[in-house]
């Protein structure tokens, strides 16, 4: 088993970050979307309906997927040899954190998107704005932690 995944880790990164392109697209995306439908969608319009079908495909049909993928990818990463050095890589532990709060950001909109379905949103678009801005934070701490490694 490590032989083939050592073989198969340039596939296997490859397609980790194919996944996570997409999973990150959407973590933008949709809250972008909350925003217009809490700003311009009352409850039972014609335009609701609309922003709550955009909801559900993207996230049934794009994010959920992806992030499976995602994971799925990342933790066959994990058990390459060589790949991390668990006792030196320190980088490695606050990357995981980061990609478990993408998680929790991703379920949190889900929570919220089935706020919007049921016509019970409570939360304004400045409140989706400034929720937007967690996967950025959450991205940027990857891609240094992954790339640079610092520590």
């Amino acid at each position: 088993m490590q032989e083939i995944l050592v073989t198969l880790y340039p596939w296997t990164k490859s397609l980790h970050i194919i996944s996570m392109v997409a999973w990150m697209a959407g973590l933008f995306y949709l809250p972008r979307i909350f925003v217009y439908h809490a700003e311009s969608a009352p409850s039972g319009s014609e335009t609701s309906a609309i922003f709550k079908v955009m909801e559900r495909k993207l996230l049934r049909f794009i994010m959920n997927p992806a992030m499976i993928a995602t994971w799925i990818f990342g933790i066959l990463l994990l058990l390459t040899p060589g790949a991390v050095l668990w006792a030196s890589d320190f980088w490695i532990y606050p990357k995981l954190a980061a990609v478990a709060l993408l998680t929790w950001f991703h379920h949190w909109c889900g929570r919220r998107r089935r706020d919007f379905e049921g016509d019970a949103n409570t939360r304004t678009g400045r409140d989706y704005r400034v929720m937007n801005e967690v996967p950025t934070l959450a991205l940027l701490a990857i891609v240094i932690l992954a790339v640079v490694k610092p520590f």
